[in-house]
């Protein structure tokens, strides 16, 4: 008996986990359906290089064939793990742009404009920096400045200059555009996940339950409202009851997924699986959002790269001396946010990543030699896909069909053909003059439109960024209300990436988490000061 149950510990839910059981009278359940996040690959911030790929921690997604990208299935990591996304990404702290919030709002997301996030933002916010008016300097969430930086990474914020772009040391600040370094959730050196930020400092409360390996079936509805949730752990079915609310916090692909097989979603497509229909919410799982990217590599002439990098020396150097050196990096050092010529607003369209190594197909296929990548990303794509059941079975993944470069108009395609020649261009500025070897992807330089246009058909993947399955908004079409309210089910509210309307102009770990800090106080019925 809880009053609330949390299903997902990831970014959202390990912060919901927190933030309720302050109340030392409220009884919270927090399930997950991975392991404890003990391994060290996790804390050390370059280990996620070599937790690339393992099924153990990430739920290891594929989508259906892609139609515009000659039918080739992507790869999509998702973090199955005590901090979920947040224990296996690349730590790049970016919250948008105030626009992409008030945007929301306008849309139907009432309450969630700039200016009502932002104290939400800084109240999760630790930045070693200190405080100011756009930062905070009291939370749980450590962000901080990189330790270790690879050469390369300079020399690609120096051909951003070049190229004539500006320099940015906060794309937090005042303004987003420009080229720099990106602040990291990090303390000491050391990962800074939702789980090491919010739950760890709360696991000793006896208020609160962890149970990890803890895959739910399905939430218990009765007589219209969730009243607990059926799950399997260690062999054995248990049942739990919320007596208060179930928050689903499983993600943009697993919490839609539990909403169908607990029958809400499209009542149509519920039958044809067995599903007894609760609540038809035909867009469950709908209005899917991603950013694409494309990965650029060159060949570096000298072997200052992280390619061949000893990994033995590195963790020696990070675990024995201080989480100092190489260990310490997160990879994607260094980065930029760029507005483009095809720009249809006074906001940055593309983010770059820059990573001092030659990373294709995420890292799983290792290249010979010395190299490094620039990641291009459009920042709002115009195509939508979709979430279906692929089954009744809540251990089989669902069919992902992100229907990526859909758009009626060919926009989106246009923008990865304009991410693409940015990346050329900035490596090909002087800053790279000492390093420069032969092109990798694409393989020269002087390609048309056209012959970029399948380059990026050929090699786009995801930059892991998908949201928007249980859409939030003030329309009765929405999945949950603006309070992240399931529509037409009581005691049940979504909270994840997957009730955000539109994608932010950025990476969606902070974001994420700054949503469920203002969800806790929407659940306790209060509001920041």
């Amino acid at each position: 008996m809880f009053d609330f149950i949390i299903i997902g510990a990831g970014s959202a839910g390990c912060v919901l986990a927190n933030r309720l059981s302050e109340d030392p009278h409220c009884r919270v359940l927090l399930l997950e359906a991975g392991p404890r996040d003990w391994h060290p690959f996790i804390h050390m911030p370059a280990g996620l290089a070599k937790l690339v790929g393992n099924t153990s921690v990430n739920w290891n997604y594929d989508t259906a064939p892609e139609p515009q990208l000659n039918n080739r299935r992507l790869w999509w990591p998702r973090g199955k793990v005590l901090g979920g996304s947040s224990s296996i990404n690349a730590m790049c702290y970016v919250r948008g742009l105030p626009a992409d919030y008030d945007a929301w709002a306008a849309e139907g997301a009432e309450g969630w404009n700039w200016k009502q996030v932002l104290p939400y933002f800084k109240r999760s916010e630790r930045n070693q920096r200190g405080a100011s008016d756009l930062h905070g300097d009291a939370g749980p969430l450590f962000v901080a400045d990189l330790r270790y930086t690879n050469p390369l990474s300079d020399a690609f914020i120096q051909a951003g200059l070049q190229a004539g772009y500006l320099h940015n040391d906060d794309f937090n600040g005042p303004e987003q555009q420009g080229f720099g370094y990106y602040q990291v959730t990090q303390k000491d050196g050391a990962r800074c996940s939702a789980a090491v930020a919010y739950l760890q400092p709360a696991r000793q409360r006896p208020n609160l339950k962890v149970v990890t390996g803890a895959l739910v079936r399905h939430i218990i509805i009765e007589q219209g409202r969730a009243i607990g949730v059926s799950y399997a752990h260690r062999g054995q079915e248990v049942h739990a009851h919320a007596d208060q609310e179930v928050l689903l916090s499983g993600g943009a692909i697993n919490s839609p997924q539990l909403l169908m097989l607990s029958g809400i979603g499209p009542a149509d497509h519920l039958r044809q699986h067995g599903v007894g229909v609760v609540m038809d919410l035909p867009q469950v799982g709908q209005n899917l959002q991603d950013h694409l990217d494309v990965c650029t590599l060159q060949h570096a002439t000298q072997r200052i790269t992280y390619d061949r990098a000893s990994e033995i020396g590195a963790a020696y150097q990070y675990f024995l001396r201080g989480h100092r050196g190489p260990g310490s990096s997160n990879i994607a050092e260094a980065g930029a946010f760029i507005r483009s010529p095809l720009a249809t607003d006074d906001r940055a369209d593309l983010q770059l990543h820059f990573v001092p190594a030659m990373l294709d197909d995420h890292g799983r296929r290792r290249l010979k030699g010395d190299g490094y990548t620039v990641h291009a990303c459009f920042l709002r794509p115009r195509s939508r896909g979709q979430l279906q059941l692929a089954n009744a079975d809540p251990r089989q993944p669902l069919r992902i069909e992100a229907n990526y470069l859909s758009d009626a108009e060919g926009f989106d395609l246009r923008m990865m053909v304009q991410a693409a020649k940015v990346a050329r261009d900035v490596l090909s500025q002087p800053a790279f003059d000492h390093v420069r070897g032969e092109p990798i992807f694409p393989c020269r330089h002087n390609l048309s439109d056209a012959e970029l246009a399948d380059f990026v058909r050929a090699k786009a993947e995801t930059i892991y960024h998908p949201i928007g399955t249980c859409r939030m908004g003030n329309d009765e079409a929405a999945v949950v209300d603006p309070q992240l309210r399931v529509r037409g089910v009581a005691g049940l509210r979504v909270v994840d990436a997957s009730v955000m309307p539109n994608l932010i102009g950025g990476n969606t770990n902070a974001p994420t988490m700054m949503l469920a800090e203002r969800a806790s106080d929407l659940i306790r019925g209060r509001a920041l000061a």
